[in-house]
């Protein structure tokens, strides 16, 4: 729970804004239904789910599932309101994504740009997303903005990597349904109303056969490295 110090500010941002970019994008796109719901906003508020941003994520802290998700409240979308309802909601649902890849690289830069103003932060600083920094902060007050933006860093990755899953109602799953043939399409979307049911099952029984897992461990860390050395 000590982590959550750490973690809970990068998390809460890489949420909020996340599901801020899919309201943006659609209202651009001709789709209101975000700003006429109130949730084309940065008040965190608007955009928390009891179960996916409170319960899920503080049952992976307080059970050894070894796993931690959890989601946020999905911005709606009207496709027939979008000016090209298939092309235009395959550009909302990789809006958010790419808004969780652009905080991860504004984190790497801003991170070594800390390590330029107190050098004695880096020395104190280590690179795994598990890492709980031991030292007294009132010392090197700058090693908590390393320990922040290393965790924004690996936060914004793993939702990013985590929403392209190819599952609806997660955003890899609307890019997959606004790219196949319409049929096949049509059959997917009835998936999506269970389709956050799924994703948990899928990840419950993922504690056995790791693909999922798998893909994670290895997408996400080998992304964090090719933003730099010591990331």
């Amino acid at each position: 729970l000590h982590a959550l110090y750490y973690m809970g500010p990068p998390l809460l941002v890489a949420m909020v804004l996340h599901e801020y970019a899919h309201g943006w994008v659609a209202s651009r796109c001709g789709d209101p239904t975000a700003r006429e719901e109130g949730r084309l906003t940065l008040n965190p508020l608007a955009h928390l789910d009891p179960v996916g941003s409170i319960m899920v994520p503080l049952m992976c802290l307080l059970q050894p599932v070894g796993i931690f998700f959890g989601w946020a409240l999905p911005i709606p979308v009207d496709p027939e309101q979008l000016k090209r309802p298939r092309r235009d909601m395959v550009l909302v649902a990789m809006a958010g994504p790419g808004m969780n890849l652009l905080l991860a690289i504004a984190s790497a830069l801003v991170l070594r740009l800390v390590f330029v103003i107190d050098p004695s932060s880096a020395t104190h600083w280590a690179p795994e997303p598990g890492w709980i920094p031991r030292q007294d902060l009132s010392e090197t007050p700058w090693l908590l903005v390393a320990a922040m933006l290393t965790y924004s860093i690996w936060i914004n990755l793993l939702v990013m990597v985590f929403n392209l899953l190819p599952i609806p109602p997660l955003d890899g799953g609307r890019v997959l349904m606004s790219l196949l043939p319409y049929k096949t399409a049509l059959a997917l979307s009835y998936i999506e109303p269970y389709g956050m049911l799924l994703v948990v099952g899928l990840f419950m029984f993922d504690a056995h056969i790791h693909v999922i897992r798998t893909i994670i461990d290895t997408v996400v860390p080998f992304l964090a490295q090719t933003l730099g050395p010591g990331v």
